[in-house]
């Protein structure tokens, strides 16, 4: 089937159906090419005996204005849901109990999860000198400015949480740029924390409110309605292998596994690190192995569901388990405790995460031994009397999240030389710009607005 020149998206997940999207409001179209049979990639929402579970990501952050921009988009067919005040609440695992991550500079010099010492740099912070080191750590930052046990304790676990990560390998300016920024731009994390505060905001920048959000009935909601608003388009699903050749006059062919094929002018991929040798195997002289070597953590998500919870209050977001406590799963969160309709009455439904950057042996176990390890942890942690869930389900992502450390550099570098090479090749995806689903949303829109600015 020879679709007519124009823009090819590769990929379908959030990235590219948002990019699609926004192409559509400024009045161009797109050829949309997935290699599984589904849109969404690993956004997919199940329900099932009474509760509403998610395979990929869970919830996402209100980080920026596009977010909630497209929410609007979309009503009413996909409804935002901000979560409830108990997702304000973070736990944090220390010896045989779990303690509320503190959420203001009182409470980190009341908690026991800090050492004496550390809560005294923490006074400190403020009048430390910032560093000069742009491929400096995560957990080099923090030592630097807060001590050990704020990593220990706060930092590391927050990692896990977003990353399934290691600070030690994560550079704070790829991974987390807004935390860099602080120290660069106002020297100090707490400094800067209250000038930008107090920093007047327009109504659009009020939009990036960090609340943590879902979507009514689940995310499944939010990749539907993005497949209804563009349905004009193509969407052309089990492509299989799908390779992009450059041609002669400066367009592209494209090519699947199924015999489809087209010529554009303009690609967009969307797809990770790990599939670019198959997707532009024309840019393997071209230090493309500079972004192939992008880390990824291996990850095993369990979804438990429970028609009755005898164990502890879930009043809170989740808990998370610190690597220097030695336990086997990364932490879980709580989501009936802050979703509305996630469990029956009286129920709860949480996700538990296990693997991660150090971890990975465990991601890959048999479904039997993954169970029995949560069964395990689950029980002791929480209190359970007995582990007697009315749901299990299990998911494994051999590619769950990509790691931003100190190839990072390399690789946006090598990423800016293919394009400028290739005019009309978009290299996108999380390979950069972020790993959240506000920072796929943006990035879409972003390259949509790109394309059409140039196009119009």
């Amino acid at each position: 089937m020879e679709t007519q020149p124009g823009i090819a998206i590769i990929g379908a997940g959030l990235t590219g159906l948002t990019a699609a999207w926004y192409l559509k409001k400024n009045g161009l179209t797109a050829t949309i090419f997935e290699r599984s049979g589904r849109a969404g990639g690993v956004i997919k929402t199940f329900h099932e005996n009474g509760f509403v579970y998610e395979a990929g990501p869970n919830t996402g952050v209100l980080g920026n204005p596009e977010a909630l921009e497209l929410m609007e988009d979309l009503h009413p067919e996909c409804r935002i849901e901000i979560a409830d005040n108990a997702a304000k609440a973070r736990w944090i695992w220390k010896g045989d109990r779990w303690e509320p991550l503190p959420s203001g500079l009182i409470s980190a010099i009341k908690t026991p999860l800090f050492s004496l010492g550390d809560k005294l740099r923490i006074l400190a912070e403020p009048f430390r000198k910032k560093g000069t080191n742009p491929d400096e750590t995560l957990a080099q930052l923090v030592q630097r400015r807060l001590g050990k046990s704020f990593l220990q304790y706060a930092v590391d676990p927050f990692i896990l949480g977003i990353y399934a990560g290691d600070p030690d390998y994560l550079v704070t300016k790829y991974a987390l740029p807004k935390l860099y920024n602080l120290e660069q731009n106002y020297g100090s994390f707490i400094r800067g924390s209250m000038k930008k505060a107090k920093e007047p905001k327009s109504e659009r920048d009020k939009k990036a409110t960090r609340e943590i959000f879902s979507i009514q009935g689940g995310l499944q909601n939010l990749i539907d309605a993005l497949v209804k608003k563009t349905q004009e388009m193509p969407l052309l699903l089990n492509c299989g292998k799908i390779t992009v050749e450059p041609l002669s006059d400066g367009r592209f062919k494209v090519e699947t596994e199924n015999g489809q094929s087209g010529v554009f002018k303009t690609v967009i991929s969307t797809v990770g690190a790990h599939a670019l040798n198959e997707l532009i195997p024309f840019a393997f002289d071209e230090n493309l192995a500079n972004i192939c070597c992008l880390r990824y953590a291996k990850v095993a998500q369990v979804s438990l569901g429970f028609k009755k919870w005898d164990g502890i209050p879930l009043k809170s977001f989740g808990g998370l388990v610190p690597f220097e406590e030695h336990r086997d799963i990364l932490g879980a969160l709580f989501i009936s405790s802050f979703l509305k309709n996630r469990a029956p009455e009286g129920g709860a439904l949480m996700s538990v995460f296990l693997g991660g950057l150090r971890r990975p042996e465990i991601a890959v176990l048999p479904d039997n031994e993954i169970l029995a390890i949560v069964e395990r942890e689950i029980t002791s942690m929480m209190k359970l009397k007995e582990f007697h869930p009315d749901l299990v389900k299990i998911h494994h992502y051999d590619h769950a999240i990509p790691q931003y450390g100190p190839e990072s550099g390399a690789r946006l570098k090598t990423i800016r030389e293919i394009e400028e090479k290739h005019p009309g090749l978009i290299l996108a995806g999380n390979i950069r710009d972020g790993i959240g689903m506000a920072d796929r949303i943006k990035q879409g829109r972003t390259i949509a607005e790109e394309i059409a600015a140039h196009l119009n």
